[in-house]
């Protein structure tokens, strides 16, 4: 273009027809696009100078080219005046796109005016470039003063996000509001506005590493919680199965307090993993449920046993109440010996009514006081009511076991008490078998004798009582094996 441009000029031809083929040239220009920076200036100034001396050329005919400046002026004159308009532009980002828009109107679409107001035009032009930049400068203060601000912001941010790395929450629920709380201050991160150019590397460096930080220590935690609740779900899958073995026990005692122990060990397990825990919950519930129902279904069957039992007590106890002795001794002894023998087989009553059988033993005691029966085996007809007791105990073993435990015992009490009267009786002598105190000794060791055999005859009696059981026990087990073969 600007080749052709210098061909415009000592051309023979009609100057209109020059002057119209120049207009086509400067069309052409503008629609020619953007070439490189670094060669901007050098090919505009070439161009600019080919047009000056084009319209020097033009001067051979003034009236054309006065007419070509004065439209220029017109023309230049409004974009001075839309650039004085900018300084009042709000969106400063707005105006700075405008005014380059028409400094390239300026240079690339409007040819030059007459040398009498060519600097003027210039000069109002410049300023009002001028007075925008000088707006500008002074918004880029105020906005690096903002962007320190911001940068201070986020620093703190990021401290704050550092700090709940370095005090991640031991427990679930806690660590959820930490995670709120550093997804909060990362949103409250971005929405802080710019910082300064030369630290937005650094800031933006420094929150991701805050934030790795967290969420390491936070996805590290959740490893751990879920090897802790597969951990808790296979001890509570483990209890379940003990649960649901338990459930149609038949062995009462053992398994009341197993079924109480799991239940204690069960919350002292932690969570399992949420998508177990509702039906696991649920299975180990209805197992300890169906156990406990049964058990008080069964008790509320033996209270009603034990109610009854009550009953046929009292009605016992009042027929040994007004039994009468005839006088003759043996059918007497007989008549009691009946009453101890169904007294027998009664079962237990209720505990608060337990001390119907000392009643019972009073009356007998009365009886066989009148009926010249000796203690000792007053006290072994008795005897026979307590081991049925025992007998019928919820935990057989274990009450039959006490009660051995505790004959020992009497006897080892009774043979050394024997032992040191007898050893008191070395410091008298031989001649004072006339002497209370002598005397007195000598009826204690009568009666601790007496009451070691009545103790050796219970011991006897609690050893034939637990034999017969045990037979009868084993005798219920062959048959079950019987009854299973057959099966």
């Amino acid at each position: 273009i600007i080749e052709e441009l210098k061909g415009l000029v000592n051309v023979e031809e009609d100057i209109n027809t020059t002057y119209n083929n120049f207009k086509l040239l400067q069309e052409r220009w503008r629609q020619a696009g953007p070439i490189p920076r670094s060669n901007y200036n050098d090919v505009w100034r070439t161009y600019q100078h080919h047009i000056e001396i084009f319209y020097d050329f033009l001067s051979l005919n003034r009236e054309l080219r006065d007419l070509d400046f004065k439209h220029n002026l017109e023309e230049k004159t409004k974009l001075v005046e839309r650039a004085e308009a900018l300084a009042d532009e709000k969106d400063l980002g707005k105006a700075f796109r405008d005014l380059q828009e028409l400094h390239k109107i300026w240079k690339e679409e409007i040819g030059p005016v007459d040398r009498e107001h060519r600097d003027a035009i210039w000069d109002q032009f410049s300023n009002a470039t001028k007075a925008l930049h000088h707006r500008r400068q002074a918004q880029l203060k105020e906005l690096e003063q903002v962007y320190e601000a911001n940068l201070t912001r986020k620093n703190e941010i990021i401290a704050q996000i550092n700090t709940l790395a370095d005090e991640v929450a031991s427990n679930h629920r806690a660590l959820q509001q930490q995670i709120k709380l550093a997804n909060d201050l990362r949103d409250t991160f971005f929405k802080a506005g710019k910082v300064p150019q030369q630290a937005n590397e650094d800031n933006w460096g420094a929150f991701k590493a805050a934030t790795r930080k967290f969420n390491h220590k936070k996805n590290t935690f959740y490893k751990n919680l879920k090897k802790d609740q597969q951990n808790n779900l296979d001890q509570k899958r483990a209890l379940l199965a003990l649960a649901n073995e338990l459930k149609d026990s038949e062995d009462r005692d053992m398994a009341t307090q197993e079924m109480k122990r799991i239940q204690h060990e069960w919350k002292k397990i932690g969570h399992v993993p949420r998508k177990f825990s509702d039906r696991m919950w649920e299975e180990f519930k209805n197992a300890c449920n169906h156990y406990f129902e049964r058990l008080h279904s069964l008790k509320n069957s033996a209270h009603k046993q034990e109610a009854e039992n009550l009953e046929m007590k009292n009605a016992g106890l009042e027929r040994l109440r007004q039994f009468s002795l005839s006088g003759q001794r043996e059918k007497d002894l007989a008549q009691v010996k009946t009453f101890i023998t169904e007294w027998k087989t009664y079962g237990r009553v209720p505990f608060k009514h337990k001390n119907i059988d000392q009643k019972f033993n009073k009356i007998l005691d009365a009886l066989f006081k009148k009926l010249n029966v000796g203690r000792k085996e007053a006290e072994l007809m008795k005897y026979g009511n307590k081991i049925q007791q025992l007998a019928k105990a919820d935990d057989q073993g274990r009450a039959l076991g006490n009660e051995r435990q505790f004959i020992r015992k009497k006897l080892e009490e009774t043979k050394s008490e024997i032992r040191q009267l007898e050893n008191n009786l070395q410091f008298f002598s031989n001649g004072s078998e006339d002497n209370p105190i002598v005397q007195e000794v000598v009826k204690k060791i009568d009666r601790h004798r007496e009451d070691l055999e009545t103790w050796k005859g219970k011991l006897k009696k609690l050893n034939i009582a637990e034999n017969t059981l045990s037979r009868a026990s084993e005798d219920l087990m062959e048959d079950n094996v019987e009854g299973s073969e057959e099966e």
